[in-house]
């Protein structure tokens, strides 16, 4: 059973699959990165809102709260009770759409490669692989015969 383990966790597929998922972490830190530092704060702009804070208090503490201090962040809304986080859902949503776009242009790239790979011309075989291969063919007419 080790062995079998040990010839399916190293078989090509498997570790193409753990640096596929390794990569995917790391680039996911980096669309976080710039839809959080880059883009959301440009909507943040032109919408006046920072959209991650805006929610709906569903509890007296957090009206309350609000009441004292109407820029309360989400974070300390949660800890005084429930929240309907729906900016938060919307950043959410928007980082998924960007995620999901930069993918699609990635798998559109390797596969504008791949079809242009595909439509390489075969190389040419030199003169004498030619000959030889009429050679071996011949031979196995005549045997066939």
């Amino acid at each position: 059973m080790l062995k079998e383990f040990k010839e399916f966790a190293l078989r090509g597929n498997v570790m193409d699959l753990a640096i596929g998922v390794i990569i995917g972490g790391a680039f996911g830190t980096i669309v976080n990165s710039v839809v959080n530092d880059l883009i959301m704060p440009l909507v943040g702009i032109a919408f006046k809102a920072d959209f991650s804070n805006l929610y709906v208090p569903l509890s007296a503490k957090v009206r309350d709260a609000m009441a004292a201090d109407p820029n309360l962040p989400l974070a300390k809304a949660r800890e005084l009770g429930p929240v309907f986080a729906w900016g938060n859902f919307i950043t959410v949503v928007f980082n998924f759409v960007i995620l999901a776009f930069i993918i699609f242009l990635m798998v559109k790239g390797i596969n504008s490669l791949k079809k242009k790979e595909e439509a390489k011309p075969a190389p040419e075989l030199p003169q004498d692989v030619k000959l030889l291969t009429e050679i071996r063919d011949l031979l196995r007419t005549n045997r066939a015969s």
